[in-house]
């Protein structure tokens, strides 16, 4: 545990192992006596000087098993170059299970496997620019980008202040501080052309990415509640979609599934409701039912 912080208080380790404050200060003890070069006191925290490592740690066979199954994730999710710094960490880690335990893990490697779908755009060759962004999060510092808007189908460039990056769907997404907006925006990884880290350092104080995700769900997003029935003989028609619209709950009726969603595009929304319209109703809202009525109207007057 002292390992993984530049600091650790006394009451850390005494949640972290279910032990009380005064055990955890006579363990800090018993190992400064056998030899560990711990700095610090109680009330304050502790380190390990500088330089000093403990020696390997072993692991069990599942912890060694979950790092092939993130192997596999890291290699089809993200892009090449944090695969490949994945892939040495993981050697590193395969040097110090014991022999049996290596046996597993390669057997174990055979039987895991991430397929992405064909019918997905896959990254572009220039990678995600995972490492650029993290350092700049690290560090506070900016980090210049060009970036390609798809909207306007043109190129930009952005002086940012990354928060963080979050996977969701099938893509991973950047929140940052533009200074051109002056607000914080969401960029799509695989649009950033290029990247590079400044010596600027950031000129505005930022939650951290999961108290902003957090609170831009809560508060800033209008959210609307969508009641659909679905014919029963016809739910696997809405595949993992529903997911991706916002899917809630739903409860059994006697020919269909009453289904909530909350979505923040009712617009959205509707594309999606056309391609499974046949076999579903909208319950509620009003201007949903609405807003498709217009559109099928439209497209009756492309063709009649």
């Amino acid at each position: 545990m002292l390992q993984t912080k530049r600091v650790v208080r006394g009451s850390d380790i005494a949640e972290r192992f279910n032990i009380s404050l005064r055990t955890a200060y006579r363990d800090i003890r018993a190992l400064e006596e056998s030899g560990v070069p711990i700095i610090g006191e109680a009330g304050e925290g502790y380190s390990l000087m500088e330089g000093y490592r403990l020696p390997p740690i072993m692991f069990t066979q599942e912890e060694a098993q979950s790092f092939v199954t993130a192997e596999k994730l890291v290699a089809q999710l993200t892009d090449e170059k944090t695969s490949a710094s994945y892939k040495t960490a993981l050697e590193k880690i395969k040097a110090v299970l014991r022999s049996d335990d290596k046996d597993h893990v390669d057997a174990i490697s055979q039987s895991i496997e991430v397929i992405q779908s064909p019918y997905l755009p896959m990254y572009i060759d220039g990678g995600l620019h995972t490492e650029h962004i993290l350092k700049c999060v690290s560090q506070q510092l900016t980090l210049l980008m060009e970036y390609h808007t798809q909207y306007r189908d043109a190129k930009s460039h952005r002086e940012v202040e990354p928060l963080g990056i979050f996977f969701m769907g099938s893509k991973w997404y950047m929140i940052a501080w533009c200074h051109t907006r002056k607000d914080y925006r969401n960029f799509r990884l695989d649009r950033i052309i290029s990247s590079q880290i400044t010596s600027n350092h950031f000129q505005v104080k930022h939650p951290t990415l999961k108290a902003y995700l957090r609170d831009f769900t809560r508060e800033k997003r209008d959210m609307h509640t969508v009641v659909m029935r679905v014919q029963k003989e016809h739910m696997h028609c809405l595949g993992d979609q529903k997911y991706y619209n916002g899917f809630v709950s739903q409860k059994e009726l006697e020919d269909t599934f009453e289904m909530t969603f909350l979505t923040s595009s009712l617009e959205g929304f509707v594309k999606w409701y056309l391609m499974i319209g046949l076999y579903a109703d909208i319950v509620s809202p009003k201007v949903l039912r609405n807003m498709i009525a217009d559109e099928l109207d439209f497209l009756r007057g492309k063709f009649f």
